[in-house]
């Protein structure tokens, strides 16, 4: 009896302990991720303030901030709205891209050449993830809007550095 006893008092403080280490491991966890947004964001299309589109993008794109900011570190959303017959050339970022068709229908291909016949048709709905510095491209053939996401500062580099928007600018 008294060895029952004392098997069940060491039972219940090995959970206790137990449970006491989990605490302090979750609270350490905790502690590692990123602050949650102060504010809530509900948005629909309607809310959305079109302009146009950055200078690292050809002119006729329009751009409309969701979330966050892409220029500055941490979580970031926005919409790209592109006419039809857009492209843009062989480029990479420097993170992780997500991006989302909202509407129309987009295409991407991978590699340093802008090749029409080697991009992927990828209608309303599509995901697409692309690792940081893969070089790829896109194009559209009628207005198709898209959802980005990702980790900022948002950046966009040419293949060739001929092809950027800012130097083409710049040149003028």
């Amino acid at each position: 009896m008294q060895t029952t006893r004392q098997y069940r008092a060491l039972g219940i403080g090995v959970v206790a302990v137990s449970l006491l280490g989990a605490t302090v491991l979750l609270a350490e966890e905790a502690a590692k991720a990123p602050a949650a947004g102060s504010t809530h964001v509900m948005l629909t299309s309607g809310d959305l303030k079109w302009v146009d589109g950055p200078p690292s993008l050809p002119p006729g794109a329009k751009a409309a901030g969701m979330e966050g900011n892409a220029k500055e570190p941490g979580l970031f959303t926005m919409r790209l709205k592109f006419p039809a017959n857009y492209k843009v050339s062989p480029h990479w970022h420097p993170a992780d891209e997500h991006l989302t068709v909202i509407s129309g229908t987009f295409y991407m291909g991978m590699g340093d050449k802008l090749d029409e016949a080697a991009t992927k048709e990828l209608p309303t709905g599509s995901f697409v993830v692309m690792p940081s510095k893969q070089p790829h491209f896109a194009m559209t053939k009628g207005e198709t809007v898209v959802q980005l996401h990702g980790m900022g500062p948002w950046g966009i580099t040419y293949v060739n550095p001929a092809d950027d928007p800012r130097s083409k600018a710049a040149a003028k």
